[in-house]
Parts: C-alpha cells; sequence; structure tokens
C-alpha cells in the first residue's frame, strides 16, 4: 500500500471512531479534512512521501462549498422539510387516523394496517423521519395498546412505516443523492416510487398474515360500528387533502410541469394552505415550524459542508482508488461487487446515519458500479433502500429512539427492538425484489422520459 492508500485509511476509520465520541458530526468531517491535509504536507516536505494533498486543497474546498450553496437543487431541501413539519401540525393525519380506525377497525389486524396505511401518506407528503414516528406514535400506538395489540406488533408497525418518508418521494435523501452523483433528482423520484409503495404494501401483507396466523397479538374490537356509506365518504374527504397535495408535488414533476424544486415549493405552500383550511395555522404555528426548518435544514448543510471537506481530502489521498482497486480486485463477477456494497452500505447503517453514508460512502462506490455496467438510477434506489434499514437496526436506530419518547414507560426499548426485526427482513426482502426485477424502478422514468 502507498502512503496515501495508508492515510486513506486510517482518515476513513477516524471518522468512524469519532462518531462515537458525541463530537458534532460537522465538525469531525471538517477538522479531519485539514488534519489529514496538515499530515499529508508533513508527510510530503518532511519524509518526502509521495502524497498528492497540500494546501491548495484549502483554495479547492472553498469552491466546492460555494458551489453547494450555489446549487439551486438544494433549494428543494428546506422547503420539502417546511412541507412535512407544516403537514405534521395541520390536523389532517389526525382526522385521517379518526376515520380510517372505524373503516378497518373491524378486521382483524386493522388497527395496525390503518398506522400502515397513514404512514405510506404522510411518507408521501413529509419525509420526516422524526415527525412521522413520533406523530404514528401518539396517534395510533395508544389505541394498539389499549386494544391489546401484542407489543412488539404496535411498536414494530410504528417504526418501521415511519421510515418509509425517507425512500418515497419527495425525500430529502433522494434530493442530496441526486446531487452528489450529478443527477436528474425527478429520475429517482420517480424510480423510488414503486419500490417504496411495494415496502409499504409488504407491511401491510405481514400484518395481516401475522394476525391471521396468530389471533391473539391483534384481537378484534368487540364494540366495533359497522361501515356504511357515510363513514367510507367521511374517510374519501379525509384522504382527498394529502392525496391532492402528493399529485399537486410528483405530478408536476411527473408531466414536466414545475422541476422537483420548483414542485417543492407548491408542496410548502400546499401544506401551508391545508394548515389554514383546518384552522390549525396561527402564529406561534409559523413560528415553530420556521424554526425546526431552520434548524433541520442548517443541521444537515452543516454535514453537508464538512462531508465535501472531507471527501475533497479523501480523493486526494486517493481513497477513492483504494476502494475501486479493493473493490474490482474482489475475486467475484459484476453482480457480487455489487451485493458486496450492499451489504457493506447495510453494516455501515448499523453504526452511521444516512446522511454521511449518503455524502461520503456513495459517491465513492458509485464509478465503480458504473464501470460495472449497472444502471445508476437503479443502483442509486438499491443503496437507498439499503439505508432506509438503518433508521431500525440497534445500536444508532434512530426510529427506535424517536418512538421510545413517547411510548409509555411499560414499553422497554428491549419490546421495540424485537418489533422491528420482522419489519427489517422484510425491507430486505424487498431489497432482493428490486434487484431481480430491474423495471420496479426503470419502468416509471422510461414513461416520463
Amino acid at each position: 500500500m502507498s502512503t496515501g492508500d495508508i492515510l486513506s485509511l486510517l482518515m476513513f476509520l477516524s471518522f468512524i471512531g469519532l462518531i462515537f465520541t458525541g463530537f458534532p458530526v460537522a465538525w469531525v468531517l471538517g477538522g479531519l479534512a485539514v488534519l489529514f491535509t496538515a499530515i499529508g504536507i508533513i508527510a510530503n516536505v518532511e519524509f518526502q512521501l509521495p502524497v498528492f494533498v497540500n494546501w491548495d486543497y484549502s483554495t479547492l474546498v472553498v469552491d466546492r462549498i460555494w458551489g453547494v450553496m450555489n446549487n439551486w437543487v438544494l433549494v428543494a431541501l428546506p422547503m420539502f422539510i417546511f412541507m412535512g413539519l407544516m403537514l405534521d401540525r395541520s390536523g389532517v393525519a389526525q382526522r385521517l387516523m379518526r376515520n380510517m380506525v372505524q373503516l378497518f377497525g373491524g378486521i382483524r389486524g386493522g388497527l395496525a394496517v390503518t398506522v400502515a396505511l397513514i404512514g405510506i401518506l404522510l411518507a408521501a407528503s413529509t419525509g420526516i423521519i422524526g415527525a412521522s414516528v413520533v406523530l404514528l406514535g401518539l396517534l395510533g400506538l395508544p389505541q394498539m395498546l389499549d386494544q391489546k395489540y401484542q407489543p412488539e406488533l404496535a411498536t414494530g408497525t410504528v417504526c418501521a412505516v415511519g421510515t418509509l418518508g425517507i425512500l418515497i418521494p419527495p425525500s430529502i435523501m433522494l434530493v442530496l443523492m441526486a446531487d452528489r452523483l450529478a443527477m436528474p433528482v425527478g429520475d429517482l423520484f420517480l424510480g423510488a416510487l414503486f419500490p417504496g409503495l411495494l415496502l409499504g404494501f409488504l407491511f401491510v401483507f405481514y400484518i395481516l398474515g401475522y394476525a391471521w396466523l396468530k389471533p391473539e397479538v391483534a384481537p378484534v374490537p368487540k364494540d366495533r360500528k359497522p361501515v356504511d356509506a357515510r363513514l367510507v365518504f367521511e374517510v374519501f374527504k379525509s384522504i382527498l387533502p394529502p392525496v391532492g397535495l402528493i399529485l399537486a408535488v410528483l405530478g408536476s414533476i411527473f408531466f414536466g410541469v414545475a422541476t422537483p424544486t420548483e414542485a417543492a415549493g407548491v408542496g410548502a405552500f400546499g401544506a401551508l394552505g391545508l394548515a389554514l383550511a383546518n384552522r390549525e395555522l396561527n402564529m406561534q404555528v409559523l413560528r415553530e415550524v420556521l424554526r425546526e426548518t431552520t434548524r433541520t435544514t442548517a443541521y444537515i448543510f452543516a454535514i453537508f459542508l464538512g462531508a465535501t471537506a472531507f471527501s475533497l481530502v479523501l480523493r486526494g489521498l486517493g481513497g477513492d482508488e483504494l476502494i475501486a482497486g479493493f473493490l474490482k480486485g474482489l475475486p467475484f463477477g459484476p453482480n457480487m461487487i455489487l451485493i458486496t456494497i450492499l451489504f457493506c452500505t447495510f453494516l455501515l447503517g448499523f453504526f452511521l446515519d444516512w446522511i454521511e453514508i449518503t455524502l461520503i460512502v456513495l459517491p465513492l462506490v458509485s464509478p465503480v458500479v458504473l464501470d460495472l455496467g449497472f444502471d445508476l438510477v437503479w443502483f442509486t434506489v438499491l443503496f437507498a433502500v439499503c439505508l432506509q434499514t438503518s433508521f431500525l437496526t440497534p445500536p444508532v436506530g434512530f426510529a427506535i429512539f424517536y418512538l421510545k419518547g413517547v411510548t409509555p414507560p411499560s414499553i422497554p426499548v428491549s419490546t421495540i427492538y424485537r418489533g422491528v426485526i420482522p419489519f427489517i427482513l422484510l425491507q430486505l426482502l424487498g431489497l432482493v425484489m428490486i434487484y431481480l426485477w430491474q423495471d420496479l424502478v426503470l419502468w416509471l422514468p422510461q414513461q416520463a422520459y
């Protein structure tokens, strides 16, 4: 191994090690970029070692950061975040829950199915994992526990469907991926739509099948009300606003009426209108949503800037060539190399957040995937599905800890861990299906363009 290869490996391992210190990720990334630039210069000057990193990289980092902040694609991020947070405060989900519980409550496992369907709708209109998990936990979990549902099934359902927002468009993860890979956001939005819905309906079928095989895990309520035309109409009315918002955002992209950035503005305005129509909009709500939007956007962009510096220095040390050489040197064919990349991504999800993996790992492995002859849109969606599991896998499963914050004290974290295991397996099953049937990803973009 060359000196640059050794420094690249040390830089990446240092990043993984420092993550566990609790120090802010953005500062870890930026700090390591400065530190290893200095180490590269010392190795060059003092020891005459061939390391192609110098202080000129500081200028390159500034130029690259300026390019990030001038990127119009990323303007969609704060607007999608605002849309999701405002929609959570609009009262739409509460109305949906109230009406759909009456519609599906009489079916065995109906409460969990209701939570899953509402989660799919929220995923396609919010994309904020923390907000979705907490909202579903507050709305659905108490009802399922009161109905004597198995705590593992109840908590696992909330956690799993709450993570769908990171995959089903409009998704802030897909926006970041498109920017990192310099590809159209619309391609990823359209490509991820069917896989996201596939996962959602796999969850629904699992709930129904598990409740049918073990009736005691999801009892049927004794005081259920009959379903009539009035109830169906009320459910239709409560579904119409979020579906209309989804169609306005995704439909405008699909039919070429608006770019994803413009569609994000449509979504933000639509969520504001829904909150106003439901009489949930006031100055306090607007102030809180704007503050949370600013905080979330600043967090993501701080990591973005740190990751930009980190990735540039890592590439300067030869990290991309090291990874490419390692992957291409494996004694496998192209398909096994791709499976190895996805497996390593799955393992990294146990310890790293999706943002770090997206900003650092994805740009390093995507050139290898292209060289192997795979479609980049298809691979990126596979990568995104793999990353979705990172919200459920311990010890850094964020969805688990979001839910624990709103669960009764009688439900320990171990119960939630056991509850998410079947849904992790279902996500892996979905990943295999997408791998085997590429048209699940590629058909819709091909029809659109």
